[in-house]
């Protein structure tokens, strides 16, 4: 059984004004941050950039285990980001059924060691399953599903985002209950950024 990481990381990051993969967290970039934990956690890391981020793929060089795909032109949805590494890992690694496919939003800044160790060791478990961290009822990241999963992602309505495989009835979705409000973190604005720096800081969680 093998778990692949997805990181689509094909945005603009139009409302943050600025590159928000290489904002400063700690002593590392949000990048940095991602592609490391999921390094350690799971078989193969694949990152989705845009061809002219450059400034991207001079981070992710720092990361020479990490497999980036170039996008050809700019993806509309994070669903077509999604597909465009479910392809390139299909033709690459020749996934069977029951590997599984790890997905976390590029900009999430901190992803807990003990949430990827619950998802993985569930997953292994109940392969058959999708998996979903939850905090106080609300779901967060990563998302973690059987490969046999990521064959319907293209059969989804055009409308709709990967999320709404969790809302297939034939889909089997286990949420783990945990105490990482981290896994709601995401970055989009300059105001989630000072407030994600505000709680790391004070530890206030």
């Amino acid at each position: 059984m093998r778990i692949f990481a997805l990181i689509p990381a094909a945005g603009r990051s139009r409302r943050m004004r600025t590159h928000k993969l290489l904002l400063p967290v700690g002593h590392r970039r949000v990048i940095d941050h991602l592609v490391t934990a999921l390094a350690h956690a799971t078989d193969e890391v694949f990152v989705l950039r845009r061809s002219d981020d450059v400034d991207l793929r001079e981070a992710l060089a720092c990361h020479p285990g990490v497999h980036v795909v170039e996008a050809g032109s700019d993806p509309d949805e994070m669903r077509d980001s999604v597909q465009l590494l479910l392809d390139h890992i299909s033709r690459t690694c020749r996934p069977a059924d029951d590997d599984g496919w790890l997905l976390s939003p590029a900009d999430h800044p901190v992803i807990e060691r003990t949430v990827l160790e619950l998802l993985i060791d569930a997953f292994r478990e109940r392969s058959t399953a999708m998996h979903l961290p939850t905090y106080h009822e609300r779901n967060g990241h990563p998302l973690l599903a059987p490969w046999a999963l990521a064959r319907r992602v293209r059969e989804l309505p055009p409308t709709e985002g990967v999320n709404a495989l969790k809302r297939l009835p034939d889909v089997e979705v286990v949420r783990h209950p945990v105490e990482n409000p981290s896994i709601l973190w995401d970055l989009d604005t300059p105001e989630d950024y000072e407030r994600l720096l505000t709680t790391l800081e004070t530890g206030d969680e």
